[in-house]
């Protein structure tokens, strides 16, 4: 199992426009081989002193919080989609994307430790 964790800012009222998408993508991101996405909305997230997913994306008034993660059988399958990805049409005529894609941010990680998979 490999992990990518994605941490990104939605204006609250683009909710909808953002599941549409996560919805349209999520297709996609089968065909290339994950097996599981997880897109999840704020809805308690506290403000700290030094560091927050607030601060974190930059988030600004009236903006979200969407921690999301994608489920990969491993990083090999995980780092072939990148490819697939930069010269798949799809991805380009997706239109406007309803967050700032410069504040979104993302990483792969191995897990050292489950439970209850």
């Amino acid at each position: 199992m490999y992990v990518q964790g994605f941490l990104i800012a939605v204006p609250e009222d683009k909710k909808d426009a953002y599941r549409a998408l996560a919805e349209k993508a999520a297709e996609r991101f089968r065909e290339y081989g994950v097996t599981e996405i997880v897109e999840a909305w704020e809805e308690d997230v506290t403000d700290g002193k030094v560091t927050d997913f607030r601060m974190a994306t930059k988030a600004e008034a009236g903006e979200k919080i969407v921690f999301s993660w994608m489920i990969w059988p491993d990083r090999e399958t995980c780092d072939a989609a990148g490819p697939k990805m930069e010269s798949d049409p799809f991805w380009s005529e997706m239109g406007d994307m309803p967050f700032d894609g410069k504040r979104m941010m993302w990483g792969g990680f191995a897990p050292i430790f489950t439970m209850g998979r």
